[in-house]
């Protein structure tokens, strides 16, 4: 990767961020919504359609952490230290 593509990575890596956090913030508060104080309590309490619904939201939000993922490795993000101490 060069320079430039780097820095669209970088970019690209911090809107999915922001993206991953807030549909998870909208996930929380649509549990919460609807009186569960965690995902299986909150299920509980949902009709077919709501039920549907908090699924899109959770694949939304599992497809954006994948797309994080595949950046950190094109950035070497998660990259262990272990290597660079080893040589020293």
């Amino acid at each position: 990767m060069s320079g430039q593509d780097d820095l669209e990575a970088v970019k690209r890596y911090r809107e999915l961020v922001l993206a991953y956090e807030a549909l998870d913030e909208e996930i929380d508060e649509y549990i919460k919504a609807r009186g569960g104080g965690s995902a299986a309590e909150g299920v509980d309490e949902m009709s077919p359609d709501e039920i549907v619904h908090y699924r899109d939201l959770s694949r939304r939000r599992d497809d954006l952490l994948n797309e994080m993922r595949i950046l950190e490795q094109e950035l070497h993000l998660n990259e262990d230290d272990d290597s660079a101490s080893a040589d020293g």
